[in-house]
């Protein structure tokens, strides 16, 4: 019983396997996956998948790289899908500081649009970060997003980071770079966040674990990260299980 948080089934990557590698994740005992969308494109996909798959659930939202194309209109279509009874959440949103298409300032501006939406919506949101950990956690609490909390999505920063976002209500989300061998603050979070605050995360295609590292990354191999966290903490992989599909289910509103 796994829960993989983090999916973009909707990319093109899949364009050639999707029933195959939806399939090898069903066999791996992943139960629930949320797909993202974070563009007019990948949204349109998404919304397209919890249509065809009951146990596919949907974010949609802005992602920070391409906040400088985002129109009023395309907020207001977040909006409006808001509503739609399999969007369980609002991103992935946040702040990517290591490329540079859209300035920080408007990265900013559209985070804060986003982080308003999902207050008035009553959803929760999810955090993309790239080198902004402390504008990030600036602007949750500027604006109060513990209202609302949500999910660090493929967290990579300190354990005393990691713990500032718990305080605001946020869950600390792993993938593959817990399983990588010279990935040192994963692990260390993982070890120092309760397990009722941890939740599992592919972001495939990207990231696959170890040993898939550098190949494209699926649902199903969501198994190899709750096994690490597991070991790092001395605990039963169906501990692990259990505790992060609970977890997701409780933030995202699913019963």
């Amino acid at each position: 019983m796994l829960f993989d948080t983090h999916v973009h089934l909707n990319a093109e990557q899949y364009n050639e396997d999707l029933e195959e590698v939806i399939e090898r994740a069903q066999e791996a005992g992943v139960t629930n996956m949320v797909v993202v969308g974070f563009d007019r494109p990948t949204i349109e996909k998404a919304m397209d998948l919890v249509e065809r798959y009951e146990f596919i659930y949907a974010c949609v939202g802005w992602h920070p790289v391409d906040a400088i194309d985002m129109t009023d209109d395309d907020l207001r279509w977040i909006e409006e899908l808001s509503s739609h009874p399999k969007v369980v959440a609002l991103g992935e949103m946040g702040l990517d500081y290591h490329w540079d298409k859209s300035p920080k300032e408007v990265q900013k501006e559209v985070f804060r649009k986003q982080i308003r939406l999902a207050k008035k919506v009553k959803l929760p949101i999810v955090i993309h970060n790239r080198e902004a950990t402390a504008d990030i956690v600036e602007i949750l609490k500027e604006e109060r997003a513990e209202e609302i909390g949500g999910v660090m999505h493929c967290f990579s920063g300190s354990p005393e980071t990691a713990k500032e976002c718990v305080n605001m209500n946020f869950y600390i989300s792993l993938g593959g770079p817990v399983t990588f061998k010279n990935a040192k603050k994963p692990k260390e979070v993982a070890a120092a966040i309760p397990l009722d605050k941890l939740l599992i995360e592919t972001d495939c295609p990207y990231l696959a674990p170890h040993p898939y590292r550098g190949k494209r990354n699926e649902p199903s191999y969501v198994k190899l990260v709750a096994e690490q966290i597991a070991e790092i903490k001395g605990i039963s992989y169906e501990e692990v299980a259990k505790a992060t599909t609970r977890n997701a289910k409780k933030i995202f509103a699913i019963n």
